[in-house]
């Protein structure tokens, strides 16, 4: 999924980001960017990823084609008979101004308060509808002569770019291009989609409709070789099975789950909690051995969600673990290095993928402006260059196999995960909608088979039934698969996407296939019959376990009946529910029915996670915080926190003076000050067995292991992962000592949603000299323990979750920033 970052990313990460419940092992140490990892699922969150995302909204209502009036938008009253871009910004700005450029381009698109942060969204209708007639009578030279943005990944796009397929089509006004993609077939399509770059891709898209977009979509297909992932009539799906705390017995049986539903054809696909390596061997390890058991190997990939550079070093150190890598992508130079990504890296891993399985790249509009790298110009171009970069790395693939002297046949796909930032990029399920339908179109233009992650957070006004509303607007353009999970309740991401059930009912509703040998698997497995109706089997979970049980062991004479009924199949199920993962068993009154008793839980969860996001931390609550320094910062409100991240970034001036006196009162005699935000969630800090006990197991920790920890504890009110580098930059940045260390240790809420109501803490311990330097602290130096409650605490010697434990993972990560400090 799910895997992509507003101030980090959802929680997948490149760096190591270390879940409570996994040990720490002594020679392991999280890298400098262990934020990252989390970056792109939970850091599509505006402002944080699901860690980062401290904040909480009442969701308010908002009109989707018009922007409000209170923030900077572009207005276009009216224009000139056939005039178009170039001429209207050179008319009314007196020459031609790049900057403008930018804005009037943006301004075509539909409404999205991604583009409306930029303040280059339309003012009103009018103004959108002038800025597409401005664009559709424009060139598709005069547009690919003036690029958005020129850097590295720019001019990567362009070499992967036919350049006489783009000459054959310079001449055309972009309407003509709009009327082409829309009448001709698809031979005659792909003829000329190879010479467009991807800022004329992502301007096509602007120009149509829903419907328009729909009919692209089920014109143009790519394939994945020897294979029909991504063929007309074909919707498959990734297994996303996520674990709280990385354990390998939840991931497979949820892999189990999905076969059991005959789900899972294109990846089995885990967003891991940390990116150590041995973690994210044991998880390829575990993902391999269900596909050589099954026999699947050559049919369907395996792939543990971390970043690149991990899985080359897992790949290194244990030959043949691993299948198809994966990595995040952003648009421009800047955006990816919010991943640890540079084009030369990505060339260098891709030069390295010789063999059947590639390369996998998730994306998502609005991820690269949340980043702070919006560059001026809107989400659905940044988006498209996306697209471009991968186009780019297929090429790259496709020139090892030849070199290795295999076929030119690159399994190169990626999915866009779009809707898991939050309100402040889409906030209502048109958008989503519009979103989806667009990325369709422009991954199909860039030749690549392009999935979807259709998903919402729990601070969007999108519900359960808002998603199925959702995927059936979409499932006519066919994109190559979706997310599939037990439930559509990410158990570790905390983000709604789409369940195993939901393929089924995708399946009866579109007439949808899954990829033919898979679909064969599932018949030679028993849970559907000859003709692809449901046996007797069907979403039992334990009958599919039994099966590999028999697959692995052949000498086992018990029948699978047997199996699936003997205590110890019972209680393996009954500790994965326990650790909070979620099992689909049965169906309700359709085969596409959850069954009824866990769709009730799930609903509940769901409500759970709105109450929370509401929340505030009670004074009653705040009182039992030892020497409690309040603060806060400038967000007005919920709704102002969720939808402007900023205002929950920086302290509010009339807030500073609490954290100088506290600085005055220091004279600098401590070196680690301990924060609390609520963050999205207020109950998981206040909930009994959170932060009452961990507080204290913390304090004693950072004591034991020699560090002068202020006794006030900061408590900040609508903070964002940020706020505490405004607290560090307040607090030490005027010391005398330069070269000394300084820790901010700041324990924030995730989001919501999940049975635990985690928890997050992020360390950040640079020189007072780089404190001094006003925004030079951020998450490129900041390590993160993720996933904090009483439910994923780590392990002690007797076997039970215990909040010291999980102290002394925070001080081990601790002393390693302040070694590389």
């Amino acid at each position: 999924m799910k895997k992509l970052t507003n101030e980090l990313t959802r929680p997948r990460r490149p760096r190591q980001i270390r879940t409570a419940a996994a040990p720490l092992p002594a020679a392991a140490s999280p890298t400098s960017v262990a934020l990252r990892r989390r970056t792109f699922m939970m850091g599509l969150l505006g402002g944080a990823a699901a860690a980062f995302a401290a904040g909480c909204s009442s969701e308010p209502a908002n009109p989707p084609s018009v922007k409000p009036p209170t923030t900077p938008c572009v207005s276009i009253p009216e224009i000139g008979d056939g005039e178009d871009v170039i001429t209207y910004v050179t008319r009314i700005k007196g020459q031609y101004d790049h900057e403008f450029y930018k804005a009037v381009i943006g301004a075509a698109n539909e409404f999205k308060e991604g583009d409306d942060a930029l303040g280059i969204a339309a003012c009103d209708q009018t103004s959108r509808d002038n800025a597409r007639k401005l664009l559709g009578n424009t060139t598709v030279s005069a547009l690919a002569d003036r690029p958005m943005l020129e850097d590295a990944v720019y001019t990567l796009i362009m070499q992967a770019t036919d350049a006489a397929a783009l000459d054959g089509v310079r001449a055309w006004k972009m309407s003509q291009l709009k009327s082409f993609l829309l009448e001709k077939t698809e031979d005659e399509i792909k003829a000329v989609m190879v010479g467009l770059p991807s800022d004329i891709i992502g301007m096509i898209v602007k120009l149509m409709s829903n419907d328009e977009l729909i009919k692209v979509g089920q014109t143009v297909f790519n394939p994945l070789p020897g294979s029909k992932i991504g063929a007309k009539g074909y919707m498959g799906a990734r297994i996303q099975p996520n674990s709280p705390t990385d354990d390998t017995t939840d991931i497979i049986w949820q892999v189990f789950n999905g076969f059991a539903f005959a789900v899972g054809d294109v990846v089995l696909g885990n967003n891991p909690v940390s990116s150590e390596v041995a973690s994210v061997h044991a998880i390829e390890e575990a993902l391999k051995d269900v596909l050589v058991t099954f026999k699947l190997e050559d049919v369907l990939p395996h792939c543990c969600l971390a970043h690149i550079d991990v899985q080359a070093e897992v790949e290194k150190q244990f030959p043949g673990s691993t299948a198809l890598w994966f990595q995040s992508l952003g648009s421009t130079v800047d955006a990816n290095a919010t991943f640890d990504v540079t084009v030369e890296k990505m060339l260098n891993h891709a030069a390295e993928r010789p063999g059947k399985y590639g390369l996998y790249f998730e994306t998502g509009q609005g991820a690269d402006a949340t980043n702070g790298h919006g560059a001026g110009f809107d989400m659905v171009v940044h988006e498209s260059r996306k697209y471009g970069f991968a186009r780019a790395l297929k090429k790259k693939v496709a020139d090892a196999q030849k070199a290795a002297g295999n076929a030119e046949a690159p399994w190169v796909h990626l999915n866009d995960v779009a809707g898991f930032i939050g309100p402040e990029v889409f906030r209502t399920k048109d958008q989503l909608v519009r979103c989806c339908l667009e990325d369709i179109v422009m991954g199909k233009l860039h030749g690549l088979p392009i999935g979807l992650d259709i998903c919402s957070t729990l601070h969007m006004s999108v519900d359960l039934d808002d998603l199925d509303w959702c995927i059936d607007q979409i499932m006519p353009a066919n994109p190559a698969y979706l997310m599939g999970l037990p439930t559509k309740n990410d158990p570790m991401l905390s983000y709604l996407t789409t369940a195993f059930q939901d393929h089924v009912r995708i399946r009866e509703k579109f007439g949808y296939k899954v990829d033919d040998k898979m679909w064969a698997f599932f018949q030679e497995l028993g849970v559907i019959d000859a003709q692809g109706k449901p046996t007797q089997y069907f979403g039992n979970v334990k009958y599919v376990y039994a099966k590999y049980v028999k697959a692995k062991n052949p000498l086992d004479m018990r029948t699978v009946d047997e199996i699936m009924n003997a205590q110890e199949t019972l209680d393996a199920l009954d500790a994965v529910k326990k650790r909070g993962v979620f099992i689909a068993e049965g169906y309700g009154t359709n085969p596409w029915d959850l069954n009824p008793e866990l769709d009730k839980y799930i609903r509940d969860l769901v409500a759970d996670g709105k109450k929370s996001i509401y929340a505030d931390l009670e004074p009653a609550f705040v009182a039992t915080i030892p020497t409690a320094v309040k603060i806060w910062t400038g967000a007005k409100d919920r709704d102002d926190y969720i939808l402007h991240p900023p205002t929950g970034e920086q302290i509010k001036e009339d807030a500073i003076p609490e954290i100088e006196k506290l600085r005055d009162a220091h004279a600098g005699q401590y070196d680690v000050q301990i924060m609390i935000s609520e963050g999205l969630n207020a109950y998981s800090i206040s909930d009994p067995g959170h932060v009452d006990k961990f507080l204290p197991a913390l304090r004693a920790k950072l004591e034991e292991a020699g560090y002068k920890v202020a006794p006030e504890h900061v408590v900040c009110t609508a903070g964002r992962v940020r706020a505490g580098y405004h607290v560090g930059e307040v607090l030490f940045g005027k010391l005398a000592d330069k070269q000394s260390t300084r820790a901010i240790v700041h324990i924030i809420g995730e989001r919501p949603g999940s049975e635990h109501r985690a928890f997050s803490v992020y360390m950040t311990t640079p020189k007072v000299e780089v404190w001094a330097q006003a925004g030079k602290v951020d998450h490129d130096i900041t390590s993160v323990l993720a996933g904090l409650a009483d439910t994923t605490y780590a392990m002690n010697a007797s076997m039970q979750k215990d909040p010291v434990e999980s102290a002394k993972q925070v001080v081990t990560q601790l002393n390693d920033l302040r070694a590389k400090a």
